[in-house]
């Protein structure tokens, strides 16, 4: 009897049950949604408050398979030679009204949850991958963060503003990243704009002056391996591994400097919001029990500076292995959370940006807690008081986080699932793994190729997160996304 194909869908919608989110739209929603659709609700183009800059070249870079595309960028060079950087963020709150069926929705998952293979949104597909996507050759409104970055990478000036966009090209990470490694030809959608390689080549620039700018301030810089699953009638034939480039890390920079001008611009005018903080690492003695055994020592109180030279060390050092300890890194800095700064002096920062204020605004087709930040910009915009008292806001961060770690838990059951069923073929393989956790529950192990998460079966003695130890898998079950592994001699 042939094996019958895995229903991943299915299972992962039971995931997101378990975990409390609500994976389909109610009536009410669906019955807004079509209020939108048959009739604007945006503002008039002639509106004095909003400017229209659709004559210039913007684009997006996100994942080939994107539709709800949050950001677009444009650059220009100044005659000081600072390059003045525009980031045109979705306005999702033009849309989505606070009080409304798909706000309420969006506030009780707050969260776009990725499985790999089936993706709950948190908002109708109608607004996230259309009326509120900034699409190739549509007309859409944005929030504009203004940056005027300096030799140095520093932000010498920030400004925020409404504005009329219109995406000239959607491109994708890998075939920019490619092409600004000189690995590859310029990619079709670039050469097709005139002015637009021009433009990349400029961004490209400004993001590896900020990124320079941050690491000189202790920002830590990390090298991520993710995998996905690929599946062909139901089985898993592949995993695929995405990893870091040019693209990707030119637009995390701009995020980061976008996030950190507006948490500063919200600050200065007084208005209460949401940010995000990473505080000191919960295991900075192993963090530095890791470092030590490269010889570096480090403070005996957190301090991303020394961390982040370590850091940068050791991937020139070995750039083959970086990956293996950035995971480790990671696992022991622990999760960040959304708290709620009334002033500049209520907030921990985010340690592992090394920066004093930093939120979440650029991914509003996302994430809930940028739909509120959006809020709180445009109250400050037009000098009106601020939209959330403190305790309601508190309220949302608190949910906001918790629903994080739930988003992440269910992403982490169905790669557990999705790895299992590739795995299962493989039982009694030896592999070479690094630790990534160690608690009542068990030890936990992530093989280097493929880079699959699993369990020891025996807690062996001083073994801890960071160690490389050689597994043999001797259980794998798709059904519990349980992977375990025993611990090799030597």
């Amino acid at each position: 009897m042939s094996e019958q194909p895995f229903d991943f869908k299915k299972r992962a919608f039971q995931e997101m049950l378990n975990a409390g989110f609500q994976p389909v739209f109610e009536p009410e929603v669906l019955g807004q949604v079509a209020l939108i659709e048959g009739g604007s609700v945006l503002p008039e183009t002639t509106d004095g408050e909003i400017r229209d800059l659709r004559s210039l070249i913007w684009s997006s870079i996100d994942n080939r398979e994107s539709r709800d595309l949050d950001q677009i960028e444009w650059a220009e060079r100044l005659q000081s030679g600072n390059i003045r950087l525009l980031i045109g963020i979705a306005d999702v709150d033009a849309v989505v009204s606070e009080f409304t069926p798909i706000d309420a929705h969006a506030s009780a998952n707050s969260m776009t949850v990725y499985t790999g293979l089936a993706i709950f949104p948190m908002l109708p597909e109608a607004l996230s991958t259309d009326i509120t996507s900034l699409a190739q050759d549509a007309d859409r409104l944005s929030m504009v963060t203004e940056l005027e970055i300096d030799a140095t990478g520093k932000t010498v000036a920030s400004r925020f503003f409404r504005a009329w966009t219109r995406n000239f090209a959607k491109l994708a990470y890998e075939e920019v990243g490619e092409w600004l490694e000189a690995t590859a030809e310029i990619p079709v959608g670039v050469k097709r704009i005139a002015g637009l390689e021009a433009q990349i080549r400029l961004q490209s620039e400004a993001g590896e002056l900020i990124r320079r700018r941050r690491v000189e301030e202790g920002a830590l810089e990390f090298e991520t391996v993710e995998a996905s699953p690929i599946v062909e009638d139901g089985k898993v034939v592949r995993l695929e591994v995405t990893r870091k480039n040019p693209a990707r890390l030119m637009i995390e920079n701009f995020m980061i400097a976008a996030n950190s001008a507006m948490a500063g611009f919200l600050e200065a005018n007084s208005i209460p919001s949401i940010q995000r903080v990473v505080r000191s690492p919960r295991r900075w003695d192993r963090i530095m029990e890791i470092a030590s055994k490269f010889g570096t020592t480090l403070p005996e109180i957190p301090d991303p500076k020394p961390l982040s030279l370590f850091l940068e060390a050791r991937k020139l050092a070995d750039p083959d292995h970086f990956a293996e300890l950035s995971l480790s890194i990671v696992k022991l800095m622990g999760p960040g959370e959304y708290v709620v700064v009334r002033s500049k002096n209520d907030h921990a920062g985010h340690f592992g940006l090394a920066a004093y204020s930093y939120t979440h605004s650029t991914a509003p087709n996302r994430r809930y807690a940028d739909v509120i930040v959006q809020r709180c910009l445009k109250a400050a915009l037009a000098k009106l008081p601020a939209p959330y008292a403190p305790e309601k806001l508190i309220e949302i961060a608190t949910h906001c986080t918790e629903r994080e770690n739930a988003a992440r838990k269910v992403e982490r059951t169905m790669r557990k699932v999705t790895s299992a069923l590739w795995m299962r073929e493989r039982l009694g393989d030896k592999f070479e793994a690094i630790v990534t956790g160690k608690a009542n529950k068990g030890t936990f192990v992530r093989l280097n190729h493929p880079p699959v998460e699993g369990r020891l079966t025996h807690s062996e003695p001083g073994i801890d997160v960071g160690d490389k130890i050689r597994v043999r898998l001797v259980h794998a079950d798709p059904d519990s996304g349980h992977i375990d592994f025993e611990v090799l001699p030597g």
